[in-house]
């Protein structure tokens, strides 16, 4: 799985959209499209404020990512 895959899902469990969770780490609704069509990804301090967002382990959002 793509860092972009596991943050779409983790996005959908909680029922945000694009527009809610850019909001709640302040980046840009595009910034999150593009993370999770892996165009780019975040830089570590948005990794850090996404584990936060969606009350996660670090250990547990990176198990499945390749």
């Amino acid at each position: 799985m793509k860092i972009g895959d596991k943050i779409k899902e983790l996005r959908l469990e909680k029922r945000l959209s694009q527009m809610q969770l850019a909001k709640l780490i302040g980046v840009s609704q595009k910034a999150i499209d593009y993370w999770e069509r892996s165009v780019n990804e975040p830089k570590s301090s948005y990794i850090i404020l996404l584990v936060k967002c969606f009350d996660v382990s670090f250990d547990s959002f990176f198990e499945d990512i390749d």
